[in-house]
């Protein structure tokens, strides 16, 4: 409680302040003449457009101009709003990029990056961009400088490449973004990023310590009228599917399965948008990275379908990364989706809404019934860049038989859940933190049923401090959310110091402190874990770290220390170990890449483990990246464990022919769930956000070696604006 009086006193360092950047002004008119997205600058409309120059180096230090030249330019006519990017070579050499494909990884291409604030609120947005050989980027953006890249729409662009320099140009339907009619001061920043030059550089200037994504230091864009308001804006996106599966474990032989359902999109506003979907399927999606799993709590894997996802941190962020009351995988999870509905987006610059309505089937081998999933989410921005927020978040069961509900599958006649939160930024993004309260309703769970937490963070340039605090009640139960513990007072201080050599190799160096603390309620310590690590950063942005570890565990209940099913270890017992560990993570720009993280230390019932883990990745320029992921894992354990092995292998490759025609094949050997398994996807973007897949996957049992299933899948997706 202490610190939620100080999180209160802080309310009057949030007060409204005027924005870091404001002076940072691109002006912006109207298109004299129209505009052909073809990378050649010969419209009298950019001969006419007022310039964005004089980019700020963000690293590898934030102290000067960039020395890598860029020039921007921006226009508009009734249904795109256009932009140009000129960016110059500073260094002789190819472009270093990763392959073409969408999403690249930031910190391994060239590229050129649009952040787009269109209520200027400093919180939310969207990010558009490019690598320099013509892969495209974007995502929504949260939490004032986080970008969703799951997020997908429709925009164009194109890349060109010159003796001297390389131009990005784009046109991005007025339809695809959300803002507000009459609003003609929207936030606005360019992020430039340079592999051969080591140098990352920005329009308005962002502190190094902070991603350029960061729309606390966005400029603005002043229209010189404001944006016209995009028309009949609705999008109808059906999918057609054929499907053969194979079950060979229960002798089921090929069948073939044919699917259609649609999603639509309704633009209620241009800053509200409905959208629908019936009988949705995401057999596109990409499969999940294993792990080796030795943890005693249920593991995450982020939402990547793609109806989740606009908006979605407004329902998918409210809490924290081990308290989500809404968690949207655990839609669909074990059920089949028929329809659902959500209606998100801007009242206002301070009004936030978000409603999804999702309606599953029953399924009769496990008893769960048809289930309505509801969640109502509300959002008020208050002060410079704060808000606070409310959520409800509601499942029920329709026709609920007790006599037919199996005990394990958590189909509950009904659970719901009510929160609030006030999220804390300062104007300068320096200052951070939150408060949240949420208490859920369940039948035959009363009392101990809220969690209260908050933490504060300070972000300096010499100095990162942090402290977090947690309760979660004995009988809080979030069943549509991910809080793999209950009944715990979390306590989590961390400390971090940076210094910056003058010169030399080294970019910067510092120490980080971190404890984690859990009591039981009567304030018992049952865990805790503190890390002392050391980091290096070379001005070629490779990284080493050196780290000790000190972990404390009392058992809360059984607990197989293999996660195999051999033998567990009494609930009570107490165990005590160490471990050194070193990370290498090396410089983005080279062809061949790695990352290894080694640990040896103890484990539970007085043994030892080692662990390694590698990613290994080659690059052969633009159109093929290969990258290899390796977990060995060593345990040392008395009888029955004994010593055990775990071996974890799963390189993926992708295959871009061209920036609409890719081919991924994902291969993962997981020992430890004694689990083989392919997925191979070809995709072929023939239009703007409409695409044709065929998937294929196969999963093995690999000791003895036999096939569990089969699956080859042709889904056709089309994107229609009526």
């Amino acid at each position: 409680m202490k610190l939620s009086l100080f999180l209160i006193i802080l309310l009057s360092l949030s007060v409204r302040a005027q924005k870091k950047n404001y002076t940072y002004q691109l002006h912006i008119h109207r298109a004299s003449s129209p505009i052909k997205v073809d990378g050649i600058l010969d419209e009298d409309s950019w001969k006419q457009a007022e310039v964005a120059s004089s980019f700020f180096m963000v690293l590898p230090m934030d102290t000067s101009l960039a020395q890598v030249r860029t020039e921007v330019r921006m226009t508009y006519d009734n249904d795109n709003l256009y932009l140009v990017a000129v960016c110059y070579n500073f260094l002789p050499g190819p472009y270093m990029v990763e392959s073409l494909k969408r999403d690249f990884s930031f910190v391994k291409n060239d590229n050129f990056l649009l952040f787009l604030d269109p209520f200027d609120d400093q919180t939310n947005g969207f990010s558009f961009g490019v690598n320099a050989a013509g892969a495209q980027w974007d995502g929504t953006m949260y939490e004032g400088g986080k970008v969703d890249l799951n997020w997908d729409n429709k925009w164009v662009s194109v890349v060109r490449d010159y003796k001297d320099y390389w131009i990005f140009e784009a046109a991005i339907p007025f339809k695809t973004i959300r803002y507000k009619k009459g609003i003609t001061r929207w936030g606005i920043n360019f992020s430039r990023n340079d592999l051969k030059s080591k140098e990352k550089s920005s329009w308005a200037p962002v502190p190094r310590q902070f991603p350029t994504a960061s729309l606390a230091y966005s400029g603005v864009l002043v229209w010189d009228e404001p944006p016209p308001e995009a028309h009949s804006n609705i999008s109808f996106i059906p999918y057609l599917l054929g499907g053969l599966y194979r079950d060979y474990v229960d002798a089921i032989p090929t069948s073939f399965r044919p699917e259609a359902g649609f999603d639509a999109k309704i633009g209620i506003s241009s800053s509200v948008n409905l959208d629908l979907t019936v009988n949705p399927d995401f057999s596109q999606v990409d499969v999940d990275q294993q792990v080796i799993d030795l943890s005693r709590y249920e593991l995450y894997y982020p939402e990547k379908r793609q109806f989740f996802l606009e908006n979605g941190d407004q329902f998918a962020n409210f809490g924290y990364s081990d308290i989500r009351p809404f968690f949207s995988r655990q839609i669909g999870l074990a059920e089949p989706i028929h329809a659902g509905l959500r209606l998100s987006g801007k009242l206002d610059k301070n009004w936030r809404i978000g409603v999804m309505d999702m309606q599953t089937g029953a399924v009769d081998s496990s008893g769960i019934p048809s289930q309505n999933f509801a969640v109502v989410a509300l959002q008020r921005k208050i002060f410079a860049r704060s808000n606070i927020g409310f959520m409800f978040i509601d499942r029920e069961s329709l026709n609920y038989d007790t006599a037919r509900v199996k005990a394990d599958t958590l189909a509950t006649r009904f659970n719901r859940n009510l929160g609030m939160e006030f999220n804390l930024a300062s104007s300068n993004n320096i200052l951070t933190g939150k408060l949240l309260l949420i208490k859920s309703l369940t039948p035959g769970r009363i009392g101990q049923d809220w969690v209260q937490a908050g933490h504060l963070q300070y972000a300096g340039r010499k100095w990162n401090l942090v402290f977090q605090y947690q309760y979660v009640g004995a009988n809080y139960n979030a069943e549509v959310g991910y809080v793999p513990r209950q009944d715990y007072i979390k306590l989590y201080p961390q400390v971090i110091r940076y210094f910056f050599p003058k010169a030399g190799i080294v970019l910067s160096h510092g120490p980080q402190l971190s404890s984690t603390y859990y009591f039981n309620t009567s304030f018992y310590r049952t865990d805790n874990e503190t890390i002392l690590s050391y980091l290096i950063t070379f001005r070629d942005r490779s990284t080493i770290s050196l780290l000790g570890m000190n972990d404390y565990v009392q058992l809360l209940q059984p607990f197989d220390p293999t996660n195999t099913g051999l033998d567990s270890l009494a609930a009570g017992t107490k165990h005590h170990w160490n471990t050194f560990g070193l990370d290498m993570v090396s410089k983005p720009q080279a062809l061949f890449t790695y990352l290894f993280s080694f640990r040896y230390g103890g484990y539970y019932a007085n043994g030892q483990k080692y662990l390694l883990t590698a990613a290994l990745g080659y690059r052969i320029q633009p159109y093929i990246s290969i990258v290899m992921n390796l977990t060995y894992t060593h345990l040392l354990l008395p009888a029955p464990w004994n010593k055990t092995d775990f071996w974890l292998i799963g390189p993926k490759i992708d295959i871009t022919m061209t920036n609409t025609l890719f081919f991924t094949t994902y291969i993962q050997y997981n020992q430890q769930g004694s689990d083989f398994n392919i997925n191979a996807r070809l995709q072929w973007r023939y239009k703007p956000a409409s695409d044709l897949f065929l998937v294929y996957t196969d999963n093995y049992l690999p000791a003895p070696w036999t096939r569990e299933n089969r699956a080859l899948v042709l889904k056709f997706t089309y994107w229609w604006n009526l």
